[in-house]
């Protein structure tokens, strides 16, 4: 659980998914450096209906806690060992959902935040059952710093989003670029699983995504949202 600041309230949020569904190959800028990432089943087509995977909730830390890159990672003697940052705006349900139709998708929303879709690359692309464990070792999610309720944004498919890493941009984009709106995400996602309020839809990432290494600060940065920053430790090096 992470207890985070709502905008505008005087009762903070615990954040308690049942779960969390994140989306893969959402931009197009994303798609575009598939030969960097090498990941299986990460190609340069554009999707034709939105690619979903789970995170689950052991994954959530708030800001400043580390983002621990776990010792045993070292055990299968990878020859490139690489665990990502991924800059994500969040979104997180209000009503429960089920088979939504995207005009009135923006009714079940209770508000947005940041995310940081960390994913463990050689593990992501080497699981026979796909992206699942590679997406959701614990503290791989990050999320805040805060949470704006739905109503104080009035358009989510037009922020600006940034990572830095060690105060060097490396991901400068907008919502605007996503190839699969937040409203169709909801419909989409609807349409396969029941959103509970408290589920955290995590709607992808774009161009610029690297390498995280022991020492490092990455920051998440979302128009109208706020700064997520923390910390990274590798634990063999604690």
């Amino acid at each position: 659980m992470v207890v985070l600041p709502v905008s505008g309230k005087s009762q903070p949020y615990s954040v308690e998914p049942s779960k969390i569904i994140a989306l893969g190959l959402n931009y197009r800028s994303h798609i575009a450096e598939s030969h960097s990432v090498k990941v299986s089943g990460f190609t340069e087509e554009v999707p034709k209906e939105p690619i979903l995977f789970p995170k689950t909730p052991n994954v959530l830390i708030g800001p400043g806690e580390p983002i621990v890159i776990p010792a045993f990672l070292l055990e299968y003697g990878f020859e490139d060992l690489r665990t990502d940052y991924e800059a994500e705006l969040a979104v997180i349900i209000g009503k429960k959902c089920r088979n939504i139709k995207a005009e009135e998708a923006f009714d079940h929303i209770f508000g947005y935040t940041c995310i940081n879709d960390v994913s463990q690359r050689n593990i992501q692309s080497g699981d026979r059952s796909g992206w699942f464990r590679g997406k959701s070792l614990d503290t791989f999610g990050p999320v805040g710093p805060r949470i704006v309720p739905r109503e104080q944004i009035d358009d989510p498919q037009s922020l600006r989003i940034q990572c830095r890493l060690n105060g060097k941009i490396v991901q400068d984009s907008s919502t605007a670029q996503m190839i699969f709106p937040i409203d169709y995400q909801i419909e989409f996602i609807s349409k396969n699983f029941t959103l509970m309020p408290g589920d955290i839809i995590a709607t992808g990432t774009p161009a610029g995504v690297g390498r995280l290494r022991h020492g490092d600060v990455v920051e998440v940065e979302i128009e109208k949202i706020g700064i997520l920053s923390n910390p990274v430790v590798e634990e063999w090096m604690r």
